[in-house]
Order: C-alpha cells, then structure tokens, then sequence
C-alpha cells in the first residue's frame, strides 16, 4: 500500500505504522509530497511524525504522542477511530458489497429533506437513521440531505467545526455506517447528498497548519485565517478538497453535495476553485452515467453561481433561496428583526416577488446591510429548479436564540400554508426534518468540545450574541449541556398523533400533487404569475393551469381568481372544506387556510 502526504516544509517525514516507524521518501515527480510502501490492511491504525522544522504553525488541540513523538493523523485519513486527534485508520473500500444502485434523480423533480444524523433519533447513528427511511419513501421525499458528518470533538454538534474532511465521525457509524445508510436508502428510492464545508475548519482538532499551508492570512474570515484557494501553495490545496469531494461521490455512493457558505470561500483566481469543482463533478456525473447535483448555500444573491459554465458563470447546479424563505417566514410570522426587517414592510410583495423573480434583493437597497445587494435572474433563461426553497432548515431554527420552528408558534393551518407555499411554489422544495408532521421539539445549537477553554469561549460567545437582543443568560440554552441535544432529537412518537397526523397527511398529498401534475414542476420562472392582497392577507399564482391561492389572515378571504377560462374551477386538494370558484371567478377561503384547484 501507497501511503503519501504532502508536506513542502518538513525536512523529513516518517511514517508510524501499527506502532512501527517507516522513513518516507520524498516523491522526484512532485514538489513537497513524501511517499513510503508498506503492507497493511483496513483498520490499520497510522500516522505520520515531521521533524521540527515542519511548518509555521501547528495543529491545534492536543496532539496524540506514542513515546514521546508526536504522530499526527494523515491529512487524506479515510477514518479516525479515536477522534480528530488521534491516529488514522486505513480503510479498504472495496470490501463493503454494495447492494443498491443510484436511483438517478433529476434536480428538477426533486423534494429534499435536511437530516441531522446525530438528531433524527435519539440514538444519533447512521443505522438507526437507516431504520427511518422508510417514512422518508412514504412521504415521498427524493433526496436525503444529510448534514455534515466529517468528524469533530466529541460526540454530538451540528458539525459544521469538522477536520479530517475525507473521514466520517466515528460515533455516527464510521466510513461502514454511512456506506450502510446509502446503500438503504437507494434500496428505497432515495437518493442521498452530503454537505461539505470547504470554507473553514474547526477550531479544535485541526491539524493541516503543521503540514503545509492550507490556510493563508491574505483573507480573514469569520473563523480566522482563510483555506488557501489563491495564495502559494493553493494548487495543492484546491486538490485536496476536489479530491475530498469526489471521494464522496465515488466510494461513499453519495448523489450529490451541498456546499456550505460558498461566498466565504476567498478565492481571487481567474479560475476559481468552485469552478475547478463543478467541471470535476460533471466529469464523473457522465462517467457514472448519474446527476451528481452540486446545492450551494450562497449570501450574495448572485445567479452567477448557478449560471453555467459556458455562459460565463461558476456552474453549479443549484442554490439555497434565502429571501424566499425571509419572505415567507415574515408574512406567516410577523417577524421583522434582524434581517427580516427589509421583508417585513410588505410581506407579501416581498414573497410575490421572490416568487416571480427569485431574489428579493436583486440589486436593491438592504436597509439590514446598509447597501445594494445581489443581481437580477434572466428568468427567461434560468430553470426554476436551480434555487431551493423552503420554511424551514438548521440554519434558520437552530440561529435562534431557542431553537424554535415554527410549529411553536404557528396554528396547524399556518403550518399547512407554508407546506402549499414550499411544495407547488416554483423552486426545488426542501423540508427540515420533522417539519412534515409539524414537529415542536425544538432544534438548538449544541457542541460537545473536549477543550475546556473553548466550550467556555462558545457559550459565552452564544449568551453575548443573544444579550444583544434582549435575552438573558439563562434564557439561551447552554450548548455543552447534552440536555441541549437531547431537546433536540426529534419525538417519532408525535406524528401519528393530532394535529401531527393531519399535516403530515397534507405534506404527503402535496408532495403527490408535485409528482403527478407537470405544472408543479415547470422550470419556466417567467410563467408564474402572482396577485396579492396585504390587507386581506392572501396570496394566490398561476402555474400552468393550476391556482394555489393561500390565506394567512384570521379571517374569510375572497380572492378573485377571474371567471370564465381564466378562472379555477376543479379543488385539488384543501386543507379546508372549499367550494369551486363560481362564475365570477371568486374563490371564498376559511382563515389560516389553503387550496389548490385547476383550471376549469
């Protein structure tokens, strides 16, 4: 077996096999890389030792010593058994049988659902997740989007302060546990994407700065100093992660990726490197003969990202639609803090025109970033199924202060209209897990960090940022409590109770709506047509033959709908007993309600 490591200021490199000592060559054909041969099979544990003149900075946290060395795990580890400080373990992938094949979906057909391994039961495996995807087939989801599940301190945290980005988190089930989860839920029909961070590495147990410079301060980020995407050095960086992400695809099986805050990516090159990844993955796409979709989660609002590649933009496949969501959030809810403050004036406008043409801020003023902001859609030249929306996901419940969805706050009949809005509104819908039965546990932030210092340094970082806003300490959950975590877990026991039934049953119809009616998934943006009331409360648009017309208000809502052939005749589904549009073309609809009907 190869073993190789790309360290360019180490003057020399050893291997530390099964406890033995192994010298590593440096490799004539490329600068920086050191090699070794050596006998050894899965689960081998390993590592590697840099003399003392090995880089600029170290690895932070503790690193794991064996006579007093210092064995650091291997950049590329396909498995850390004792966590990120600890040594790697080698993993054989072809000795796992697969089962199942891809089941090919396209983007534009597809129903995502976000899913926390460590929350989706309270056992927080990837086998006892496995053991629930059946109610995923059921619903009729598409996709599993799983979070991310590189590993991290300890044993339970969202994981987006992962290292070892070729490696699964032991506690959830390791390299097998994943493969096992995606070989069960082929078998069912569901494909599965992953969400990758490239932007940052956690801040404990990240050891790439002894090895070479993976990081450079030509950009600061949130997280500190930036991943080496321009700087020298960068060509082998950029490798690592496109090696990273197509190691997913390729021996995990996964369908796609979801990448996390791609504009903090600081990356000054002609080429970027989320253009380098997209013409990868599309190369293994048409080599497997599989849409292997690449979902950003982007700020800027800029449809470049989505544009592809021949037309002069980075070529991704899709992105997260936020002011869609900020919209739809602030008319069910009232909100107007924070960033919800430039939807709050007119929300319903606001979400007409995200509706229409997809960014709310597509080069208007946002009073909450005090500038212009984002870029216009060519509508006429972009699918529809390019931007995900949703009411719902990790990000937009966990960040407050308690967690809260909306079900806490929301009647089941607010909760039904978001569902219509999601799931027959123009972009690829997306869910959080449990939001199809109306979950009220609540989804907070929780870590498990093993250094003392900066578990501190993370709760009082969360009970400062919330002080801001008027709680007190004792109001924001604690992170490092495992209560906190605990709260979170979903209660699979609510969903066949009421009113859980009963909107769960909604999300199912729905979602069977968007697979038999061609209308539900036209890509065509400029085909959508949108007529609101703020005062009345309603909003009601057109996609193809079909009217879905939502009431949010406390009270009866008479929307015209326009009488003749124009109008809507036939109810296709309602949340609430409704009658056919008359002659006129007036729809009556109950309060908190919704309905689709087609055309007459």
């Amino acid at each position: 077996m190869l073993f190789e490591v790309w360290a360019p200021r180490a003057g020399s490199v050893g291997l530390r096999l099964r406890g033995e000592p192994r010298v590593m060559e440096r490799d004539p054909g490329r600068d920086g890389w050191w090699t070794a041969e050596a006998e050894a099979s899965d689960g081998d544990r390993y590592g590697f030792v840099l003399d003392e003149g090995d880089g600029e900075g170290e690895g932070e946290g503790d690193d794991r010593a064996d006579g007093g060395v210092r064995v650091l795990p291997d950049p590329r580890s396909r498995r850390q058994p004792d966590g990120p400080d600890g040594e790697s373990a080698v993993v054989d992938h072809t000795r796992f049988e697969w089962r199942s094949e891809r089941p090919g979906h396209r983007l534009q057909d597809a129903v995502l659902y976000e899913l926390h391994v460590g929350t989706y039961t309270p056992q927080g495996t990837f086998d006892a997740a496995a053991a629930r995807l059946g109610h995923l087939a059921e619903l009729g989801v598409t996709h599993v989007s799983l979070m991310p599940v590189c590993p991290f301190p300890g044993t339970h945290g969202w994981g987006y302060d992962g290292v070892s980005l070729w490696a699964v988190h032991e506690p959830y089930g390791g390299p097998v546990g994943l493969k096992r989860f995606v070989d069960t839920a082929h078998g069912l029909g569901l494909a599965v994407l992953l969400d990758v961070v490239h932007n940052h590495l956690g801040p404990s147990g990240n050891h790439l700065p002894a090895f070479g410079p993976y990081f450079t301060d030509t950009h600061h980020t949130p997280w500190g100093a930036a991943v080496n995407l321009d700087a020298p050095g960068s060509d082998e960086v950029r490798a690592y992660l496109l090696g990273s992400a197509l190691a997913w695809l390729r021996d995990y099986r996964l369908d796609g990726l979801r990448l996390d805050a791609v504009h903090a990516l600081a990356d000054g090159r002609a080429l970027t490197y989320l253009e380098e990844l997209s013409a990868a993955t599309d190369a293994l796409a048409a080599e497997l003969g599989h849409p292997l979709p690449l979902i950003a989660e982007s700020d800027r609002n800029d449809p470049r990202d989505t544009t592809p590649r021949p037309r002069g933009g980075i070529g991704l496949h899709a992105q997260w639609n936020d002011d869609f969501h900020h919209a739809l959030h602030t008319a069910l809810t009232g909100e107007s803090q924070g960033y919800y403050a430039d939807f709050a004036r007119a929300p319903l406008a606001a979400l007409a025109r995200t509706m229409t043409g997809v960014f709310f801020h597509d080069g208007t003023y946002s009073a909450f970033r005090g500038r212009t902001h984002g870029r216009p859609v060519d509508i006429a030249r972009t699918p529809a199924h390019r931007f995900v929306g949703y009411a719902q996901t990790h990000d937009q419940i966990g960040n407050r202060a308690r967690g809260d969805r909306l079900a806490a706050a929301l009647s089941p009949g607010l909760l039904a209209c978001a569902a219509a809005l999601v799931l027959t509104g123009p972009f690829t819908p997306m869910l959080f897990m449990g939001e199809e039965w109306g979950a009220r546990t609540p989804w907070q932030f929780f870590t498990d960090h093993t250094d003392p210092e900066l578990a501190d340094a993370v709760r009082d970082g969360r009970r400062r940022e919330f002080a801001a806003h008027g709680w007190t300490a004792d109001e924001v959950p604690d992170p490092q409590d495992p209560a906190t975590r605990d709260r979170s877990c979903l209660d699979w026991d609510e969903a066949a109770q009421e009113p859980h039934a009963r909107l769960h049953a909604w999300y199912r119809e729905l979602i069977a709506l968007r697979r038999s009616l061609p209308d539900l998934t036209d890509p065509d943006l400029a085909s959508v047509r949108t007529a609101h009331d703020e005062q009345g409360c309603w909003l009601a648009y057109r996609r193809g033959d079909l009217r879905i017309a939502v009431n949010l208000g406390g009270k009866p809502a008479g929307i015209p709908l326009g009488g003749g052939r124009a109008g809507a005749g036939r109810v296709v589904a309602a949340w609430e007993p409704v009658e056919s549009p008359g002659d006129d073309g007036l729809l009556h609809l109950p309060p908190e309600s919704c309905v689709v009907l087609a055309g007459s």
